[in-house]
């Protein structure tokens, strides 16, 4: 069993084929995907995706990046998060890359995602880049160790890492730690405790080697297990399961019918 712990299937890439990607995942052992919401306008088609099946599930929120849509507020997202099939609150945290000015509008945005997260009871997908120190802070601010998340995508150093997981939150590993130029992620990966680790592929984005440069899908997600099984002397089989199972942990599910 593999779990691909955030893929956007709602994106046109991956929708337009999307019953071939899910078989795929199947042919591939990759038994379940959460498809993460980066707008509120886009959410209904993510939550449709997984109440049609069964092994796939669902967050809400709103990226960072997006400067164009509306003020979103705790109340709005709790309510769009009572839903059996959405895990968790996200994907939110802070982009200084890609943004400059002032960005404290990005910096309430996650707030209230974090506040909201609390109030459902249900953990974080914390996006951040160029800005680990802010993320980190206004995590610790917000007490989002009451509920937890997972620092997905995770590209940050080791002493990043270790202030997210004395916070309680997981680390996730996309197909960035498969290229060959990520020798400091692939010491990261080495270091994370095995019980705090979950392994995703951002699909359309980021295909890992041999895909690289290629449309990513969830099934390659096992390209990503396979490179950090290699970096820790491990076999595929132990780290598939300990991911698989600190998924369900994290977010609380069941692992129900793995057939779409």
């Amino acid at each position: 069993m593999l779990i691909d712990s955030h893929c956007h299937l709602d994106f046109p890439e991956l929708a337009q084929h999307l019953d071939e990607v899910l078989h795929r995942m199947q042919e591939n052992g990759v038994t379940h995907a959460l498809c993460v919401s980066v707008t509120l306008k886009d959410f209904p088609g993510i939550r449709e995706i997984a109440e049609r099946h069964a092994n796939i599930y669902a967050t809400v929120g709103v990226h960072p990046d997006y400067t164009d849509v509306a003020l979103v507020t705790v109340d709005e997202l709790v309510q769009l998060a009572h839903h059996p099939k959405v895990l968790a609150l996200g994907e939110t945290g802070l982009d200084y890359f890609r943004l400059r000015g002032d960005l404290e509008w990005q910096r309430e945005r996650f707030r209230t995602h974090i506040r909201a997260a609390r109030a459902a009871g249900k953990p974080l997908v914390v996006h951040t880049r160029a800005a680990a120190a802010d993320t980190v802070r206004i995590l610790a601010e917000e007490r989002a160790g009451d509920v937890g998340g997972v620092m997905h995508c995770f590209t940050e150093s080791w002493e990043t890492a270790q202030a997210a997981l004395d916070l309680g939150l997981y680390i996730s590993f996309s197909g960035i730690v498969t290229f060959k130029n990520a020798q400091a992620l692939k010491e990261v990966a080495r270091k994370v405790p095995l019980d705090r680790l979950l392994v995703e592929t951002d699909a359309p984005y980021l295909a890992p080697v041999p895909h690289r440069g290629k449309t990513n899908e969830p099934a390659y997600v096992r390209h990503t297990a396979e490179e950090i099984a290699r970096l820790r002397n491990m076999g595929l089989a132990e780290i598939a399961d300990q991911t698989s199972r600190n998924f369900f942990t994290l977010f609380k599910a069941q692992p129900e019918d793995t057939h779409a």
